[in-house]
């Protein structure tokens, strides 16, 4: 570390106080530098974030059948690299991918098909290598939407869009307990995030309800599908409800059960959706995550969740969200800050010295976010400049 002009000074003063007067003890001089010194160290930037993650994102990408990567993109990615730059940027939460969204998966030998060609056991080795540098990593699956699932069991699936697509049939709700057993007995993860947990979009149907999801509406609520136009909205968001609460208790259950210790990081595009508010999943929930990166649309679920619950925000180039305000309304509400973006085609984005070699605002879009978390979460000042 270095010290700045003004704490130079300081303690040149006081040794040239202490040599003219003999009044101030040595033991005097060093307390006094170290407080000054430790002070300065703590305040250089104005953060203290508790909560400070980032996702180097696997999900979108070229050369599937829709708008997610292609099997095996980025499969010969280098846990070792990976965590050098995680490192460099200073996040304490790592977010990668236990299965993404074409469906399959970022360890081998699981339930899940791995990644083709995948070079590196990827999750375990994030895990291990993140734990060594005292980094938590989570991973990831998406819950409206897998490209796989969708392709190999269509009766279940409302096409495979890059959108939601998945009902929440007991078919489905089997895999996924048997992909969270498996994946935290295997990787070792501390948790992982879910995502796209809404109903799906049936637009690819025309709007009409597959075999597999009427009968589960009779079972969730005891009484038979009405048919599309007779299904009235009361009895929509009723039966939503229901299925996104029962589905939830599966993968709460899966996680515990095989790690109590697992967090479950639920992050929401719509946190006020009707679907979710005054939940019981918001209540369970170990971390919540409002991706529109609007503090404020946190402030309106806070009493919502649990006592232990970590908020968390967002800075995406999706939300459009001015970097410099999110930091600081974060600051202010104690809220943890998260960002993603898909890799270059080396699975990295460049190195975090790239990002503090010039001003933020030379930065456009989630380049800029990335240049402000590495000021941020480095204890930098904002307009600090790395020679």
């Amino acid at each position: 570390m270095e010290f700045n002009f003004r704490i130079k000074a300081t303690i040149t003063n006081l040794i040239e106080n202490k040599m003219k007067k003999k009044i101030i003890p040595l033991f005097q001089i060093l307390f006094t530098t170290i407080l000054i010194f430790s002070c300065s160290q703590k305040h250089s930037s104005g953060n203290d974030v508790v909560f400070k993650s980032y996702c180097l994102d696997f999900n979108w990408g070229e050369g599937g059948p829709n708008a997610f990567a292609e099997p095996g993109l980025w499969a010969d990615a280098d846990p070792e690299e990976h965590i050098k730059w995680y490192k460099d940027l200073g996040v304490n939460v790592i977010q990668t991918f236990i299965v993404s969204c074409n469906g399959y998966a970022w360890y081998k030998n699981g339930v899940v098909p791995p990644q083709p060609g995948l070079i590196h056991d990827f999750l375990p080795e994030m895990v291990e290598q993140g734990h060594r540098e005292g980094m938590k990593v989570m991973g990831y699956l998406c819950i409206g939407s897998n490209t796989r699932w969708g392709i190999e069991y269509p009766e279940y699936s409302y096409g495979y869009p890059a959108d939601r697509h998945i009902p929440y049939t007991r078919k489905y709700l089997n895999y996924l307990d048997a992909v969270i057993r498996d994946a935290i007995q295997k990787t070792g993860i501390d948790g992982f995030m879910i995502d796209w947990f809404y109903q799906p979009n049936r637009s690819s149907h025309e709007g009409r309800w597959l075999e597999s999801e009427k009968e589960r509406y009779l079972e969730l609520m005891n009484e038979p599908f009405p048919g599309e136009e007779e299904l009235t909205d009361i009895q929509y968001d009723t039966y939503s409800r229901r299925a996104i609460e029962a589905c939830w208790d599966v993968i709460r259950k899966a996680a515990k059960e095989t790690d109590p210790n697992s967090m479950i990081w639920l992050t929401a595009f719509d946190i006020a959706h009707p679907h979710y508010v005054d939940s019981k999943m918001f209540r369970e929930i170990d971390w919540l995550m409002n991706e529109e990166g609007d503090v404020s649309k946190i402030e309106m679920i806070r009493n919502m969740v649990g006592a232990d619950t970590q908020l968390i925000t967002c800075l995406a180039s999706w939300n459009k969200k001015d970097a410099r305000k999110v930091v600081a309304d974060a600051l202010k509400a104690d809220v943890g800050l998260y960002g993603f973006k898909k890799p270059d085609a080396n699975s990295l984005l460049p190195p975090i010295d790239h990002y503090l070699s010039a001003p933020i605002e030379s930065f456009e879009g989630d380049h800029r976010n990335i240049a402000t978390f590495a000021r941020v979460y480095n204890n930098l000042p904002m307009d600090y400049i790395k020679p």
